[in-house]
């Protein structure tokens, strides 16, 4: 008998994900804010605000009632933009508190006021233990999947029976999924790769070319390394889907809300202007100043991200960001002891494993 599955949130990659597990064979009934955009999803079997032109499968179904969407769940998913997602867990808490089913963050953001990670913001208000808790990240810009594109995904739970359960649902002919047990990396890959798109959009908006974005990209894959192990991630999940695969996609594609948002950023529009233009949330945006509060009490150095606020707050000029990639020392540094902080050999350990990513999608995933 296939999963009854739920997904909370009608966005684009709701939309999109909803689709994933239909086409994996589930039964899929997503719950939409708008009762006229859940009727569009439910009767035409269309989402032309965030997904035109993308037909989906009949075995998808949307409700404006969150009771009726979450009724009988086998499991739920959450794509609701991170600022939302304590208002929605606390609307649906009295339902899911008398379920056993999992609970699958497809959110990439952090609590701007706790600068908590989503996973982290379930147990919170939903009093669940972690092992229920699953998080999906990797490269999988939603217009691309919903075109059936093939890419790969990482399931990860502290629980490994969780993190199998939730990739056997969400895997079909073009979504494989792979599972790990480190949600802090999942996680983290997911926020921090938004922050280094904005950057590498910025310089992009300016005019820069592939040399100072590939600059941007590899040195902002470091300090999404530093940072996450400083937090208790595996320095191998940052080099995986969760963290490289995704960072590689969301900075090098238009698609990508972030991506987009420093490019408006770097063509001299003000931050005010561009959430404006934006039709979906650009997480990266409000995720710089938590996660510089973050790192700062880590003693982790994020001069990318820095630098990001620093446009993003009007007192650097964007087509400044490139000449300032990393540090203003002038002394020549080593580059793989100073771009992992030397926080465990992390960098160095990650290159002496390289030939195992072209067999290994997760990094230090195994695929289900």
């Amino acid at each position: 008998m296939s999963a009854r599955i739920t997904v909370l949130g009608a966005g684009s990659w709701g939309t999109t994900f909803g689709k994933i597990l239909a086409d994996g064979g589930s039964r899929v009934t997503m719950w939409a804010r708008r009762p006229e955009l859940a009727r569009e999803i439910d009767e035409a079997k269309r989402n032309s605000r965030y997904l035109s032109g993308i037909n989906l499968p009949r075995s998808m179904h949307a409700t404006h009632d969150i009771a009726r969407a979450l009724e009988g769940a086998d499991e739920v998913y959450i794509a609701v933009p991170s600022k939302s997602a304590r208002e929605t867990l606390k609307q649906v808490r009295p339902i899911l508190a008398k379920s056993d089913a999992p609970v699958v963050s497809l959110m990439k953001g952090v609590e701007q006021r706790s600068g908590r990670r989503m996973s982290e913001i379930i147990e919170e208000v939903l009093g669940c233990d972690r092992s229920r808790v699953a998080v999906v990240g990797g490269p999988n810009l939603a217009r691309e999947v919903a075109q059936e594109q093939p890419t790969a995904a990482v399931a990860s739970s502290h629980s490994a029976d969780t993190a199998a359960q939730v990739a056997r649902t969400c895997s079909n002919s073009y979504f494989r999924t792979f599972v790990n047990t480190d949600v802090a990396g999942t996680e983290f890959g997911g926020v921090l790769k938004n922050l280094i798109a904005v950057a590498t959009g910025i310089v992009d908006g300016v005019g820069y070319g592939e040399n100072t974005k590939a600059s941007i990209i590899t040195r902002g894959l470091v300090e999404m390394t530093d940072f996450a192990v400083a937090y208790g991630a595996q320095h191998e999940t940052m080099q995986g889907l969760a963290g490289l695969g995704d960072l590689i996609a969301t900075c090098q594609s238009p698609l990508s809300r972030n991506n987009t948002a420093g490019r408006l950023l770097g063509q001299g529009y003000t931050l005010n202007d561009v959430v404006a233009h934006m039709e979906q949330t650009a997480e990266g945006l409000s995720s710089v100043a938590p996660i510089l509060q973050l790192a700062q009490a880590k003693g982790v150095d994020m001069p990318i991200v820095q630098q990001v606020k620093m446009v993003l707050d009007g007192t650097m000029v964007p087509r400044d960001i490139a000449p300032h990639l990393t540090t203003d020392d002038d002394t020549p540094q080593e580059e793989i002891q100073h771009a992992a902080g030397d926080r465990g050999g992390a960098l160095r350990r990650t290159l002496e494993r390289a030939r195992d990513l072209f067999g290994d999608g997760g990094g230090s995933s195994r695929r289900n």
